[in-house]
């Protein structure tokens, strides 16, 4: 598998982003990368299934920014469907909503009308586990892409963010994760 290095789509909607992401804003790019490159070996992506998954990726953890918000997916799935409503994709709007807020689920997403929420939850996953959990991807993949998109501190970042959280609500220290 080639990976893809260059979407200009990912850098056209994350650099609107850039000045609230500030300092996470190419750890999250790298991030976002990974994601992808990850869904991409999990489903051959062509046209329309491609697009949805570069938006889907960009704006997924986005409502984290600015403050430092864990409960983001709310604010990311807004975010999305303003990106969706300019870009006149409407037609998007529940399938990237249920990639967004489906995309820490432990379980599997088995509706099979969306099947691009469980690439999405599973690309996802193999990054935020750092490779721990791989449904089936090879490592020597895992180290590629991740060679290629170092992490820079981004899961160091959710961890300050989860312990911060914590703190604030210790009943419900990661309210974006979902069974």
């Amino acid at each position: 598998m080639k990976i893809e290095d260059d979407i200009p789509l990912l850098d056209s909607i994350l650099g609107d982003y850039r000045e609230a992401i500030g300092s996470q804003y190419e750890p999250y790019r790298n991030h976002v990368y990974r994601v992808l490159n990850y869904c991409f070996a999990f489903h051959d992506c062509t046209g329309d299934d491609h697009e949805k998954l570069v938006i889907t990726a960009c704006f997924h953890d986005l409502g984290m920014w600015p403050g430092d918000n864990v409960d983001y997916l709310a604010p990311s799935i807004s975010l999305a469907q303003e990106y969706l409503s300019k870009t006149e994709h409407e037609e998007w709007s529940t399938e990237i909503a249920l990639m967004i807020d489906f995309h820490h689920r432990f379980r599997t997403y088995t509706d099979a009308s969306y099947p691009l929420v469980e690439v999405f939850r599973k690309g996802d996953w193999v990054d935020a586990s750092l490779g721990w959990r791989r449904f089936g991807l090879p490592r020597t993949l895992i180290r590629q892409v991740s060679r290629k998109f170092p992490n820079l501190g981004f899961h160091r970042n959710l961890t300050r963010l989860a312990f911060k959280q914590f703190f604030k609500t210790p009943l419900n220290p990661l309210p974006m994760m979902k069974w």
